[in-house]
């Protein structure tokens, strides 16, 4: 029979690890459960060192125990990684959906959390619901942590007396937020990584190498005239070794500009349609687009959020302005007694096969279970889109790197031709 290492909260709230066999993990749970133990974590694995209760888990030490510490205010993280706000999730829906209390399951994340940042912001929240408070009010008061999306779900399920199955929704859109964002971040990685060898192989050959051909040549060529791909390599090596600081100067300013340009409200949409237009990366953009759509809105209509509610809160985290600006516009014809399906057609951003969808969800009574069919249909059409991208990124990237490199070798040889056949003559 297989064996399970477990991690778990007795009744006095304190984490005791051991194994115990069961035929699969469920019965494993349910035997925990029926000795009076609320497990966090349960793991198909071999015995080793049999592990006593309690051991095996790290004290927790406080800062007043090590001494004070200083800090900054406007120095101070406020932040936390979206994969750690995804485990705590998760954490807190098992621990809850064990039987455990809210505020009991607060006070255990927060004694383990490694994250200083969000062990400080779960002790608020604890003291927050030991004070009265709701759960929610104690999210919406750290907007830089918790979006509205999480919020409002949130308060969704404590109306409706099921925050455990929330928070396990909610834990399951940001795991599958987290894989489509990871994949996508995969794709950009390649051809950033051959961009940044194929300009530090660039400077290389510019600073060092260039400028030792160009003594040659003068040396040996008695002032005669350079082909011309020659001269633009030689010029362009002056440049960059003469000119590095404003060379810098212009590329700061440039990144400054596009950052300025992104953040203004225009230059957002002009970038975004430029983004779901482009070559190679188009496609793949829209595609992640409608997933991250259709899996906000369900997530949250299934949750209990009313629609009107769901659609602007999808449309503040929707990632991309254009198709921010198509859900605002669905927004105004939903709260007018309109259907959706009507500006979505309108928009032109949401392909005919998504609109169908939508249309029967409609239809049939169906919406929060139709769109998330869609996502999760375009979730595997983003893991089509970033494999065909990849595939197709590394020979473009290659040839890429080839010509850059190859354009300064065959300058170089040239002149070095005419200096052999002169040397034969």
């Amino acid at each position: 029979m297989p064996s399970f290492a477990y991690v778990a909260l007795d009744a006095q709230g304190q984490q005791v690890s051991d194994y115990t066999d069961a035929a699969n993990q469920s019965e494993a749970v349910n035997t925990l459960r029926s000795q009076g133990l609320f497990p966090t974590s349960v793991k198909e694995q071999a015995r080793t060192t049999k592990v006593k209760a309690g051991k095996g888990i790290k004290k927790i030490t406080t800062a007043s125990a090590k001494g004070k510490s200083i800090s900054i205010p406007f120095l101070e993280k406020k932040t936390i990684k979206s994969a750690t706000l995804m485990v705590f999730t998760r954490q807190l829906a098992t621990l809850i959906d064990a039987g455990l209390p809210l505020l009991r399951g607060l006070t255990v994340l927060g004694k383990q959390e490694p994250d200083p940042v969000l062990k400080k912001t779960i002790t608020q929240l604890a003291e927050a619901v030991q004070g009265g408070g709701t759960f929610s009010d104690g999210l919406s008061s750290h907007p830089k942590i918790f979006n509205k999306l999480y919020v409002n779900m949130v308060k969704a399920g404590e109306l409706g007396g099921v925050l455990e199955v929330v928070l396990n929704r909610l834990a399951e859109f940001q795991e599958k937020a987290q894989k489509v964002k990871g994949k996508v971040k995969s794709a950009m990685m390649y051809p950033a990584i051959v961009m940044v060898i194929a300009v530090i192989i660039m400077g290389f050959l510019l600073v060092f190498i260039v400028p030792k051909f160009e003594q040659i040549f003068a040396d040996m060529l008695g002032g005669k005239p350079l082909p011309l791909l020659t001269q633009i390599v030689i010029t362009s090596s002056r440049v960059v070794q003469h000119q590095f600081i404003l060379i810098a100067l212009g590329i700061g300013v440039l990144l400054v500009s596009f950052k300025f340009l992104a953040a203004s409200p225009k230059g957002a949409v002009l970038l975004d349609q430029f983004m779901l237009k482009a070559p190679l990366f188009g496609d793949l953009t829209r595609k992640n687009g409608i997933s991250r759509f259709t899996r906000t809105l369900g997530t949250l209509v299934t949750s209990g959020v009313p629609i009107l509610q769901a659609l602007n809160i999808t449309k503040e985290t929707a990632g991309n302005a254009v198709i921010s600006s198509a859900i605002a516009k669905i927004h105004d014809a939903v709260k007018e007694g309109e259907s959706i399906v009507r500006p979505m057609e309108a928009s032109g951003v949401f392909p005919a096969m998504v609109i169908s969808m939508v249309d029967v969800g409609e239809e049939t009574g169906q919406l929060p279970e139709m769109l998330l069919k869609v996502a999760d249909l375009y979730d595997d059409e983003v893991d089509s889109a970033v494999a065909g991208l990849t595939s197709l990124m590394e020979p473009i990237m290659i040839v890429f790197l080839a010509v850059v490199v190859g354009s300064i070798v065959i300058a170089l040889f040239l002149p070095l031709i005419s200096i052999i056949s002169g040397m034969q003559q």
